[in-house]
């Protein structure tokens, strides 16, 4: 890195905090939160995007792609459920909770059952979610500090004070609109290392000619994730499918970070046009950094001295980044193969995938902790009061996130595994319990909190006492279990059920067609994709 370098990102920082500045105006909890409700389309689906494009699939997916063993893409068999579950929400959930005017999302649940329901969920969204990105930021500033040469405590501040201020001032627009552009860098990035990647190489065609033909295999219908206690039976097409479509349902339905999005919409026209385009977008950026791993990888085997800078960098920081090896991958390529310029821009892309996830946590657990605990204690609050408390809530969070990133490092060996096996132990009962709020009429809230506790505890059991059970499958299974003890609860023990909340189902035969027409695709694609590239 040079002086350019250095420049490009300090104008990205600063610009940053400019985007806070420019949205600072926020008069009350609908701003704040859901951006005025005046958000368009494309903004909200670049932002949902940018979230979920974390370190994970801009270094450490390219990674398992082109590095790990047992990797390949099959990585893109997680994508499988998304149309799906898309369509799902399109026509049955997100309708009612959009039109229901709520800012947590989890405060549909007390409108409909009881506040137990939406404080025990409340309450686990926010640790967990905080634990998680904690994680994610420590990984982020660990690769800096062992490509760049950037102290880790130093890259953490970095991160998380731009963050904190521009989430602090500009709110939900603000996030939105700086999601915005760092998906457009995170895209940018991953274009550019594949091209590069490509160009050392010396062509696509010495690309397809040397690349691991083990790796190029996307979809295995003998593997069907009942036998995985030695990890060989993941991955499998049925649960991925069907595992899948209970996790995103979930995750883009009730988890707030990603519902929050769909609340802040203009209007259900605007959120069939978000749910549409993420349905048919994750898939071609999955493949295009799936893509990038595999030309990276294929590189890695055929240049001694890739292996031995990532070697050498290894041994460095193997007290940090033991176990870890492959996740180096991508930002030593950027440090070593590629221009002053755009060595600035791609770490820029590492940043952004940090800032994005953090500025989006930060938001949705302020907007949980007021409208799910504060608002219970204050309810007269004053608009202005109420966006003050907010931007407090907004900075505390930040800082509890960063705390977690600061002593990440004691636990982070198996964390990442832990959190993905935590949040599907909840996914499938959370979907649930909406679920059985919007589309049932009999279910009181007893039946669907004891329901939701049943649920959670079997996906509990198979984690301690199934490991034959692949953990993708624990989505579908903890939903299921919840609906049907919930539906018994309430027919043998007879309680007054909440009426009143109007449901909303959309007709959206188009989107649905279209979205299910765009699942059979990509199927049919990645099973064919071992001929594409061969």
């Amino acid at each position: 890195m040079n002086y350019i370098d250095y420049i490009i990102i300090i104008v990205y920082l600063v610009a940053f905090l400019g985007i806070g500045y420019l949205f600072k105006e926020n008069k009350s909890s609908g701003d704040y939160f859901l951006g005025g409700r005046s958000m368009g389309w494309l903004p909200l689906s670049l932002s949902t995007m940018a979230t979920q494009l974390s370190a994970i699939s801009f270094i450490s997916a390219p990674a398992f792609v082109g590095l790990k063993d047992g990797g390949g893409l099959q990585w893109l068999t997680y994508e499988f459920g998304v149309p799906l579950a898309m369509a799902f929400l399109m026509v049955a959930l997100i309708p009612t909770l959009y039109k229901s005017g709520i800012v947590s999302v989890y405060e549909y649940l007390e409108k409909r059952f009881d506040a137990s329901s939406r404080l025990l969920i409340s309450f686990v969204f926010q640790i967990s979610r905080s634990v998680a990105t904690g994680v994610m930021v420590y990984t982020m500033a660990l690769i800096l500090q062992a490509t760049v040469g950037v102290d880790f405590w130093i890259s953490v501040l970095i991160i998380g004070v731009i963050t904190l201020v521009y989430s602090f001032q500009g709110g939900m627009k603000a996030v939105i609109w700086g999601d915005v552009i760092q998906m457009i860098i995170l895209f940018l990035g991953i274009v550019i290392c594949l091209a590069y990647g490509i160009s050392e190489l010396g062509g696509f065609d010495n690309f397809l000619t040397n690349v691991d033909k083990e790796r190029i295999t996307a979809v295995d219908f003998t593997k069907w994730g009942f036998n995985n206690a030695d990890k060989n039976d993941e991955f499998g097409f049925w649960p991925m499918i069907i595992g899948g479509f209970f996790l995103y349902a979930s995750y883009y339905g009730t988890d707030q970070t990603q519902s929050q999005r769909l609340l802040s919409a203009k209007g259900m026209p605007t959120i069939k046009k978000l749910l549409l385009a993420n349905g048919l977008f994750r898939f071609p950026l999955t493949l295009t950094y799936c893509i990038m791993g595999l030309v990276l990888g294929t590189l890695l085997v055929q240049d001694l001295g890739f292996q031995e800078m990532m070697e050498s960098v290894y041994q460095a920081n193997i007290d940090s980044l033991e176990g870890k090896k492959a996740d180096l991958m991508v930002p030593v390529f950027i440090i070593n193969y590629l221009p002053n310029g755009i060595i600035g821009i791609l770490i820029v892309a590492i940043m952004s995938a940090a800032m994005s996830s953090l500025s989006s946590t930060v938001n949705s657990l302020s907007a949980v902790t007021m409208e799910d605990f504060v608002k219970r204690f204050k309810p007269e609050m004053t608009d202005s009061k109420y966006v003050l408390t907010s931007r407090l809530l907004s900075l505390f969070w930040g800082l509890v996130c960063l705390f977690f990133a600061f002593f990440a490092g004691n636990i982070e060996g198996t964390v990442i595994e832990v959190i993905n096996k935590v949040s599907s132990v909840f996914y499938g009962p959370i979907l649930a319990g909406f679920m059985l709020a919007i589309m049932t009429k009999k279910t009181h809230a007893l039946g669907a909190n004891i329901g939701i506790v049943v649920g959670v505890l079997f996906n509990m059991y198979l984690w301690l006492y199934v490991p034959e059970v692949f953990w993708f499958w624990w989505n579908a299974i903890g939903c299921l279990v919840t609906v049907v003890v919930a539906m018994v609860v309430s027919a043998f023990i007879k309680r007054k059920v909440n009426e009143g909340l109007e449901v909303v189902y959309s007709p959206s035969k188009k989107e649905v067609a279209l979205l299910l027409g765009f699942f059979a695709f990509i199927v049919v694609l990645s099973i064919y994709m071992p001929k594409l590239l061969s």
